[in-house]
């Protein structure tokens, strides 16, 4: 019998599994939901105040969907975290803690590798595993905050994956990360990244939340954006702002658009120009991302002086322009690197 993996309920939805199927009181839900979401114990026998019949009850038939570490890599330059982390099943995933002055912000995986074939990004590489649950995501966190023995207070969900083609467990996710009687992080401090698959961006923005969506565009047209990455032959750079149009005006919540800077590519004068027009009418952010060279792909990251003109060309249009600080670079903290130098490493062991 397949165990029940609790750590994805909802209050509620574990006092009527407490209630329901093991037969016990509904007051111990909470206590349960405390051990797991605010003292972050990875196992039921560290719930001291709980029976020991409740919980070999627990261990028996429920799962907390634990995670192992893998590896942890620390950074020389920014001290910036890059964990590795074995699922339940065996599957490798990565995330990545970065010390900011404003608070702990922690960068997650959704899925174990990823479909959308973004041509500059190591994680699509070795395609799409399975989707992550909501007990793993979360799970990224706690083993986080309880490993650097620090409050986590900002989360991206911009790691291997792309979260909204993991819909329900991300959503679910972010309400459990923001409840009052987990970590109650606030939903203004979370970040959810994807690379535009519009329905989902439609359905998100009737969730109400108050996340910050942010929109990998990388490129300034159609046919641009087909060249760099496949979801745009489904959905036209057209239609993909049209949905972000609504999902601001149904939230209030101002939108980034991610920019990845690939040197000859969509770095030029008349790039900025382009995505400036492109984006009138927004209250935008752009993001600037010196793109990371990943070993398999034959982008180069824009020089410096490139990525600062394509800042100060974009800001005369009247946008918010800011050029993500690179964290982590000597210890591959880039999304997919990691995993995949790992994944590589592990199957030369296996031949």
């Amino acid at each position: 019998m397949e165990k029940t993996d609790i750590r994805s309920m909802t209050l509620p939805e574990l006092e009527g599994f407490i209630v329901e199927r093991l037969g016990d009181k509904k007051f111990r839900a909470k206590q349960i939901y405390d051990w797991m979401h605010v003292k972050l114990v990875q196992n039921f026998y560290e719930m001291t105040n709980l029976s020991k019949n409740l919980r070999e009850r627990l261990a028996s038939e429920a799962t907390l969907r634990p995670l192992q570490m893998a590896d942890c890599l620390v950074s020389k330059i920014d001290g910036t975290r890059k964990y590795l982390f074995r699922l339940e099943d065996g599957s490798i995933i990565e995330s990545v803690l970065m010390k900011y002055k404003h608070g702990n912000s922690v960068c997650i995986s959704s899925q174990v590798g990823c479909r959308m074939g973004c041509r500059f990004c190591a994680s699509t590489l070795a395609g799409l595993e399975r989707n992550m649950t909501a007990s793993e995501m979360l799970g990224q966190i706690y083993a986080i905050q309880k490993e650097s023995g620090e409050r986590v207070s900002n989360v991206v969900i911009m790691g291997t994956g792309e979260p909204l083609d993991n819909y329900d467990s991300a959503v679910r996710f972010m309400r459990m990360i923001s409840d009052e009687n987990g970590l109650n992080i606030s939903q203004r401090n979370i970040t959810i990244s994807t690379c535009g698959l519009v329905p989902q961006i439609y359905r998100l923005a009737d969730e109400h939340l108050q996340i910050t969506l942010a929109i990998s565009l990388h490129a300034s047209n159609n046919d641009k954006r087909k060249s760099m990455m496949p979801i745009a032959h489904k959905y036209s750079i057209e239609e993909l702002l049209k949905a972000c149009k609504y999902y601001y005006e149904t939230n209030g919540r101002r939108l980034t658009f991610e920019y990845s800077l690939a040197g000859g590519v969509n770095d030029s004068p008349e790039d900025a120009r382009a995505l400036a027009h492109l984006l009138k009418g927004f209250m935008w952010h752009v993001n600037l991302i010196p793109i990371n060279p990943v070993e398999e792909r034959e982008y180069v990251q824009s020089d410096r002086k490139s990525i600062v003109n394509f800042k100060n060309n974009l800001e005369k249009y009247g946008g918010n322009v800011t050029i993500r600080r690179e964290m982590g670079r000597d210890i591959q903290a880039a999304c997919g690197q990691l995993r995949r130098r790992y994944m590589t490493q592990l199957e030369k062991k296996e031949v």
